[in-house]
């Protein structure tokens, strides 16, 4: 099992624990520095990024408005903005802590898009969803609930000379637990190799209050089962996932889960596929 949690861990580029509040503060700092380059190689003046209510927005949202904010006092420019995107489904059962996080992160600009009315046009668009009973719809429909935020989140990138930040990290690409061409789809992921805990590590350490960074994650697509906890859908704790991703022992019962899971979802992390 040592051997295969060092093969995944190395695969996405897990980080090693962090040992105490100036380990956070260098990955703080590196992170913000990874987003100005990306900036400043890319020509763009923008940073997009769909907020949720979640730790995981919330962190990759503060280090984003740090970015251009230090680009905008070095000189660099007054043109650099980061853009918060509000993209609630209807309406969006923890609108409360979306809006803690949007004033914790004091974006330069807070756009809403309701992605209702597109994703229920696009259902009642689409024939081949006519057969499915509805568990199965209703899941389908969640993946494109996360792909209707996307295309949202690129068409202001685009108006705006932006890039579209995601927020994925180790512990949800470990469980493929991202929608494929959804929130798996960005141009720039500055939570990438981080565990679980270290982005709650960093959320606080960034000034987020403790109810985002304590929140139980949840990617709330599915109407059926509103709110179900990520750690439900994974059958496997988070505490575990980033233990196994780190190197540490966890119990058998969930190792096995990680590596059958891992291997399951490879296919979502990898480019599309093309002859040789």
């Amino acid at each position: 099992m040592h051997s295969r949690q060092h093969e995944i861990a190395s695969a996405l580029k897990v980080c090693r624990p962090f040992e105490g509040p100036a380990s956070v503060q260098a990955e703080i700092d590196r992170r913000i520095g990874f987003l100005q380059d990306c900036l400043r190689q890319s020509g763009m003046k923008t940073l997009v990024l769909g907020i949720s209510g979640g730790v995981d927005s919330t962190t990759a949202g503060l280090l984003a408005q740090r970015a251009v904010e230090g680009m905008r006092a070095a000189g660099e420019g007054d043109d650099y903005r980061f853009i918060a995107v509000r993209l609630p489904y209807q309406v969006q059962r923890d609108e409360d802590e979306a809006q803690m996080a949007v004033d914790t992160i004091k974006p330069d600009e807070c756009h809403t898009v309701n992605i209702g009315a597109a994703v229920q046009g696009l259902a009642r668009a689409t024939e081949a969803l006519d057969s499915l009973d509805e568990r199965k719809r209703d899941f389908v429909l969640g993946n494109t609930k996360a792909r209707m935020r996307m295309v949202a989140q690129y068409t202001i990138a685009n108006a705006r000379q932006g890039l579209v930040i995601g927020t994925d990290h180790a512990a949800e690409a470990v469980m493929g637990f991202f929608t494929k061409f959804g929130d798996g789809a960005c141009d720039v992921a500055p939570l990438t190799g981080l565990v679980k805990r270290q982005v709650r590590d960093l959320a606080a350490a960034l000034g987020a209050p403790e109810r985002l960074v304590k929140k139980v994650p949840t990617a709330d697509l599915e109407e059926l089962e509103p709110g179900k906890p990520d750690e439900a859908a994974h059958g496997v704790r988070y505490e575990d996932i980033d233990d196994f991703l780190q190197g540490f022992e966890v119990p058998e019962a969930a190792a096995r889960t990680i590596m059958e899971t891992y291997d399951r979802s490879e296919h979502k992390r990898q480019m599309p596929i093309a002859p040789v």
